[in-house]
């Protein structure tokens, strides 16, 4: 095999928990190719693995050279991911798709060296969010069919286990039964913290990632290409702006904030051991 990539990163986590800003922020790095837009990278990635498991010449291959079926496999694949990634010229290929922690361990077989930027938020903050834009938009139904039901419903089927929070937070609870070398490939970025104190949020991420230092300015920021918001039937906005401005918290019915820490305490307790703000 070739040389695994020792630059590249991958955005994932939560959703409305701040990947976009993330993305715009590393673009600033003159060391960083990202795009703020998400990727098919990671699901092209998923289908190969789905469409050669089940092909009949490369079962039988594996069946009379096994060694030499599989590592023709995972030379292809990281071509494929080398191929993608490899065109910038940058020091560092940021690739961003939440669906990159839910194949984590398959990323590090195809570049051992790779990692990942986990994008995390307060779990009522993110299901606000998402309500608040909802109800901008109420005549319009979501691409799953949600505006039909009312709000404690809604937030129900959001956090159901294929759905838009509570599919990447399998992944998120999964990575506690991780090996630690697997968990040293990722970092943690709380939305809060980005958006509050986004400089030294991103020193500490610049240095993770291993890219020269650069403080960034947070009211002068490059807008790049922004994301298509009518195919999430702009229920999930990805709006870029020239300045980070900390948003106004939602505010949530006590009984759907008590009944998401109630369910997932084992996340806060994980990623908010000192409790969130609430101001």
């Amino acid at each position: 095999m070739t040389k695994s990539l020792p630059h590249f990163v991958a955005v994932t986590g939560l959703p409305r928990a701040g990947s976009t800003l993330l993305c715009q922020l590393l673009a600033q790095h003159p060391e960083i190719h990202c795009s703020p837009r998400s990727s098919a990278l990671c699901n092209t990635l998923l289908a190969i693995r789905r469409v050669v498991s089940d092909d009949s010449f490369f079962l039988s291959q594996l069946d009379q050279s096994f060694d030499e079926a599989y590592g023709q496999l995972a030379a292809a694949m990281e071509g494929f991911l080398r191929g993608w990634v490899g065109g910038s010229g940058k020091t560092v290929a940021v690739d961003k798709n939440r669906a990159w922690l839910h194949c984590i361990e398959m990323v590090l077989r195809i570049a051992p060296e790779a990692k990942m930027l986990v994008c995390i938020r307060d779990l009522g903050q993110i299901y606000g969010s998402i309500e608040a834009q909802h109800q901008k938009t109420i005549l319009v139904d979501f691409i799953d069919h949600l505006a039909d039901y009312d709000r404690l419903g809604r937030a129900d089927m959001l956090f159901a286990k294929d759905k838009v929070i509570g599919a990447p937070l399998i992944s998120l609870a999964a990575v506690q039964d991780l090996p630690e070398d697997v968990k040293a490939r990722l970092f943690f970025v709380r939305f809060e913290d980005l958006a509050a104190n986004p400089v030294a949020c991103m020193e500490r991420v610049h240095k993770w990632i291993g890219v020269t230092p650069m403080a960034i300015d947070p009211n002068r920021l490059t807008v790049g290409v922004s994301e298509s918001d009518s195919h999430y039937r702009s229920k999930y906005p990805h709006r870029q702006n020239t300045k980070i401005v900390a948003p106004a918290r939602h505010t949530l019915p006590p009984r759907t904030q008590a009944l998401i820490e109630q369910a997932y305490g084992w996340f806060y307790k994980a990623y908010y051991p000192d409790g969130v703000k609430r101001k």
